[in-house]
This record gives structure tokens, sequence and C-alpha cells, in this order.
């Protein structure tokens, strides 16, 4: 509310039953869907309790990261084919987006 100082927007605010804290030491938050992460980073975050649910409220930098679904029967193609280990054949799938062909072809397989 414009001209209220904050001292007297929390006394309104407890009166009408609403409670504010912000939560200390938070490094990130992530919010996951189905074909990307969201990562905010040192997000400020703010927990609002009204009538006894809470909402939270997240302000900091964001930082979008892909899902990739890289299934093991893939990861063990690229091993067969290349003769590589696990984690190798895993990371040359995230880095071709989860192409075979690619995979196979940047590790010098078939």
């Amino acid at each position: 509310m414009m001209g209220m100082n904050p001292r007297q927007m929390k006394k309104l605010m407890r009166q009408m039953g609403i409670k504010m804290e912000e939560l200390d030491g938070v490094k990130e938050v992530v919010i996951r869907l189905e074909n990307k992460e969201i990562i905010l980073k040192e997000p400020v975050v703010t927990v609002i309790t009204a009538h006894g649910e809470k909402s939270y409220q997240i302000v900091g930098e964001e930082e979008i990261r892909e899902i990739l679904n890289i299934s093991e029967d893939d990861i063990k193609l690229v091993m067969e084919q290349t003769g590589v280990d696990y984690e190798t054949a895993k990371k040359a799938l995230e880095e071709t987006k989860g192409d075979l062909a690619e995979a196979i072809i940047k590790l010098g397989g078939a």
C-alpha cells in the first residue's frame, strides 16, 4: 500500500492473519518440468502463510537446463559400438542430445 511504512504494513498483515518470513541459507531452487529444469541460484525465498496455507515467493537469477531422457539401452549400444566405459558413452549421448549415430561417430566407433 502506497505511503505506508514497512512497520505499519507488517502490523496490518499480522491483523489480517498473514505472516511473512524469509528463508535463510537457500542455495538454489530447482523446478523440474517434463523436459527441462529451471534452476534459481542463490534465490531470496519468502514464505507467506495465510489462513493455514503456505505460498512461496522466489526471486533469483534463472538457469534453464534441458533434460535428456537417455535410455540405458542407448548407453549400452554406444559402449558396445565404441568400446568406451559407461560414463564416456553417457556423456557423448548428452553432448549429442541423444543422437546415437552422432555419439558413436564422435567416439570413433563403427
